[in-house]
């Protein structure tokens, strides 16, 4: 066997699985697996396979259409494609739960325990740009990657909070049609993938996280609204942590009910004989009825399927008449807060353009507030570059200018932006959002992304921020520079080196604009999607990637 595993595992498995022990054990000595999963919101999967150098290598992951297996020699994290957002890595058993979560565009959602942010990009591509995307976790320093995934897949409908679960309720209580929990668990399932969580097990215990898991779906019910689906996912075979996990919440919640899962691809159904024990301060029969229903879960096998250990269980909530400050009351008042302060925690509240590389430490510094803070329901601009002269206008310093209007004019002169859904313009001190319509106020809680960052002023210009780049398409930049995914100048790019082009190689959305004059901000590409900004004079490329995102 290639895995240590702690003895009391090996012998709680092999109680619990009889005669398939042997297989279940047989699978550590097999090799672990490789997956990724194309973003659709850049690309789509048949056209990533035709662009991409191991496209033709790779075998599609059966539950998930966009998921793929790949050799792990190929190293697709070192590619351009991947800085480009074009794909996240991800274990393959880890795409299934949103598969089953049924998310549709135009859905509220909450992944609730978020980071790294896998799942979430997951669920943005399914809404398709339209909905609201609530992704949370409550560990401030896992918020950073959390965040920089969300901008690195161009998503533009997402908030990114730093919570607990609690103080969710106060403001979206009722609020979503769909809930992601991938709870914290003891990480039994992962163990052949790696080997640190056979160290984390025994300090993670099967007890701890059930305690914690049970706090997690008390308030996830709360924020979900009537006729909603959860669904809850560990990555542990333990039945304290799924099956009796699900029958304890069942008999808590009797406005919830199991949606039975079709077990394809090789899952099986979940066990209740291995919950079937009564819980302590339960009713012996409404215990053995709320158990029963977890059969309808699922649970992924290593040794019957080409992934890890996971357990998955699709919950719905009942319908019913949702109370009064629940969904609508809940968007009346979003509609109307114009003044709404937002809280954003800043590691450099004195710099604020250094805030542009990926998410802060939201819960060190102090909470700052800004007169200026708040939502103007304004729309967002559309339009081409208006010719050479508007572009001087932007290396102009326009003291008392307000934020939002050095960005409309920003996206007037140098963005074809198409919108998605109806957004609005959400300032806090000189950053400027973009957030979907409807959105409650995020008044009292952590927040690490008020919406799509788009940018930021100093001095009395406007700054665009590296979210906007990643959820830009070429062709809604007036001005970019493009080249192949393997050109050195790519590399150089992803490395923050400068870069030398001639005036030719620009590629311009408007004919008026010339190149042999131009100065000013161009999107840079590789294979037509976006890497980030420069900003071009005279034939140099003053590259703008944030340290956090070079390639070093």
């Amino acid at each position: 066997m290639t895995v240590s595993l702690p003895l009391l595992f090996v012998e709680r498995m092999k109680q619990l699985l009889k005669g398939d022990f042997d297989r279940f054990i047989a699978s550590y000595d097999e090799p672990r697996l490789y997956g990724l999963r194309v973003n659709p919101l850049k690309i789509t999967a048949g056209q990533w396979k035709e662009l991409s150098p191991i496209g033709h290598s790779t075998k599609s992951v059966p539950w998930a259409p966009e998921g793929f297996y790949y050799n792990g020699e190929d190293r697709p994290a070192r590619h351009p494609h991947y800085h480009a957002g074009l794909y996240y890595i991800q274990e393959p058993s880890a795409m299934a739960p949103v598969e089953l979560l049924d998310v549709q565009p135009g859905h509220r959602v909450l992944d609730l325990c978020a980071a790294p942010g896998g799942k979430s990009t997951q669920i943005a591509g399914k809404l398709q740009g339209k909905g609201v995307l609530v992704t949370n976790d409550n560990a401030r320093e896992r918020t950073k990657p959390l965040a920089k995934n969300i901008e690195l897949a161009g998503v533009r409908n997402a908030v990114v909070l730093n919570e607990e679960p609690a103080s969710l309720v106060t403001v979206f209580r009722g609020w979503f049609d769909r809930i992601l929990v991938d709870a914290p668990c003891s990480g039994e399932g992962m163990f052949r993938k790696d080997e640190a969580m056979v160290q984390s097990w025994e300090s993670h215990s099967v007890e701890r996280c059930s305690v914690m898991q049970h706090h997690i779906l008390r308030h996830a019910a709360e924020l979900l609204a009537p006729g909603g689906k959860l669904v809850y996912s560990t990555c542990t075979f333990a039945p304290e942590e799924n099956e009796r996990q699900i029958a304890k919440f069942l008999a808590d919640r009797p406005d919830f009910e199991v949606v039975p899962v079709d077990p394809n691809y090789g899952w099986t159904e979940g066990r209740p004989d291995w919950a079937d024990e009564t819980e302590p301060g339960y009713e012996a029969g409404e215990w053995q009825r709320n158990v029963a229903e977890t059969q309808g879960t699922v649970r992924l096998w290593p040794y019957l399927i080409h992934g890890e250990g996971h357990y998955a269980a699709v919950l719905r909530k009942k319908p019913g008449e949702a109370a009064p400050e629940n969904r609508d009351a809940v968007a009346e008042t979003a509609q109307a807060a114009w003044d709404i302060r937002g809280h954003i925690i800043t590691e450099n509240p004195d710099h604020r353009d250094a805030r542009f590389e990926p998410a802060p430490d939201q819960r060190g510094g102090k909470k700052r507030r800004d007169d200026r803070g708040g939502r103007l329901n304004a729309s967002v601009p559309r339009g081409g570059a208006k010719g050479k002269g508007a572009f001087k206008r932007l290396s102009t310093k326009e003291e008392g200018a307000a934020p939002e209007q050095l960005w409309e004019r920003f996206a007037s002169e140098q963005l074809l932006f198409q919108r998605q859904q109806e957004m609005q313009i959400y300032l806090f001190g000189s950053l400027v959002y973009l957030q979907p319509l409807g959105m409650p106020s995020l008044d009292g809680l952590k927040v690490v992304r008020s919406g799509w960052l788009i940018g930021g002023v100093d001095n009395g210009k406007f700054t665009p921020s590296q979210a906007l780049a990643m959820g830009l398409t070429q062709r809604e930049a007036s001005v970019s520079l493009n080249w192949p995914a393997e050109d050195p100048q790519v590399f150089r790019y992803l490395r923050g080196e400068t870069l030398f082009v001639e005036p030719d190689e620009l590629i311009t959305a408007d004919s008026s604009v010339q190149k042999d004059k131009f100065k000013g901000y161009v999107l840079i590409c590789a294979d037509g999607y976006p890497l980030g900004w420069g900003v071009y004079a005279a034939g140099m490329v003053k590259n703008k990637l944030p340290a956090g995102w070079r390639r070093m």
